[in-house]
C-alpha cells in the first residue's frame, strides 16, 4: 500500500516509520510536492493517480470546504490526526504514530473508497468519520 503523509506530520516521523515498516511505500508531502501546495491541489493529484491513502495532522482538511470537497471528489482513504496533534511535542507525536500504525494499515486493507477516519490520543482505535458510521434509520 502506499501512504501519503502531509506537512502536519513532521518528515523525521515518516523516515523513522519507513526503518520499522519495510512493506508499505510511505512518502511525505514534500518528497512529491512543494511545501506550500494547497491540499486541494495535493488531495486532487494524489486522486488522479489513486491507491493513495492520506496521513494527515491537519484535521482540517476534514472539514474545510474547499478541502474536504477535493477529499471526497479523490475517494482516497484518510487518517486525520484530532486536534491536539499540533499541540504536541515531536516525541509524543511520533509515539501516538507508532501507536496508531498497525491499525492504521489494517483499516485501510478494509476501509471503501473514500473512508475518513480520526486519530485521536486517548482513543483506542481510529473513529470512522466518513462515511458515517451510524446507519440511516428504517422508515416503518
Amino acid at each position: 500500500m502506499r501512504f501519503f503523509f502531509d506537512n502536519c506530520v513532521s518528515s523525521n516521523l515518516v523516515e523513522a516509520l519507513r526503518c520499522l515498516d519495510k512493506r508499505n511505500v510511505l512518502v511525505h508531502h514534500r518528497e512529491k510536492f512543494d511545501a506550500a501546495t494547497p491540499d486541494p491541489l495535493w488531495i486532487g493529484a494524489l486522486g488522479k493517480e489513486g491507491d493513495w491513502i492520506i496521513v494527515s495532522g491537519d484535521p482540517r482538511i476534514s472539514r474545510g470546504q474547499a478541502e474536504r470537497a477535493a477529499w471526497h471528489e479523490s475517494r482516497l482513504t484518510a487518517f486525520f490526526c484530532g486536534d491536539a496533534w499540533g499541540s504536541r511535542k515531536l516525541m509524543v507525536q511520533a509515539s501516538e504514530l507508532l501507536r496508531w500504525w498497525d491499525d492504521i494499515v489494517e483499516f485501510s486493507k478494509k476501509a471503501a473508497k473514500g473512508s475518513g477516519y480520526l486519530l485521536e490520543f486517548k482513543t483506542r482505535e481510529p473513529t470512522q468519520i466518513y462515511p458515517s458510521s451510524s446507519r440511516p434509520r428504517r422508515r416503518s
